[in-house]
């Protein structure tokens, strides 16, 4: 797996290749939460569930019906939350809450698509609950993340190197030639 770090990647460029404020906080927020959430499946090893087993490690968090559940509670939190946080705003509209369910949908989702990407462990299950298979890219350029306690060893800092070389300069690319190419603000036309 990658770092728990590297997996904020994905929700942080999606925001800044976004126009200001087209996605607030709070939405930021939960992107970076779905895309962390998956690795909570670690607790397995504490209860003694197998690694390979549907509720091990990079079983059935890791997959996109987990993905798709966590945007359908970023959906209710729009709709049913939103208007309470700021009650001198409009309440959501059909627009903010698709755009929160994708944007959180796209977040989780890049969890277990960055660990395919991996070169280690045992490969993810995108497709729990209909096949227990786990899945690999077929490129696996991302070394696979020590644990906790030897994080901060050398073949911790060689995978955060790995992750710069491989997930973080390719996106703060993407986001800058996205920037690039968009449109310059049209600048309001003097009448007089």
């Amino acid at each position: 797996m990658p770092s728990i770090i590297t997996h904020a990647a994905v929700p942080l460029a999606l925001w800044c290749a976004a126009d200001r404020g087209r996605i607030p906080s709070w939405l930021l927020a939960a992107g970076v939460v779905a895309a962390m959430l998956p690795d909570a499946d670690v607790l397995a090893f504490v209860l003694h569930i197998p690694y390979a087993d549907a509720l091990g490690h990079r079983g059935a968090s890791h997959s996109l019906l987990f993905a798709g559940v966590l945007a359908m509670l970023a959906a209710f939190w729009c709709l049913l939350c939103q208007p309470r946080l700021a009650p001198t705003q409009r309440g959501p509209t059909l627009a903010s809450t698709v755009q929160a369910a994708v944007f959180v949908f796209i977040c989780a989702a890049s969890h277990p698509l960055l660990d395919a990407m991996t070169s280690g462990g045992l490969g993810v299950a995108l497709a729990w609950p209909w096949s227990e298979q786990r899945f690999f890219a077929p490129w696996r350029p991302i070394r696979v993340s020590p644990f906790a306690p030897q994080f901060f060893s050398a073949r911790g800092i060689a995978t955060l190197l790995s992750e710069l070389r491989w997930v973080w300069l390719p996106l703060a690319g993407a986001v800058v030639a996205w920037k690039l190419i968009q449109p310059a603000p049209a600048a309001p036309r003097d009448l007089s």
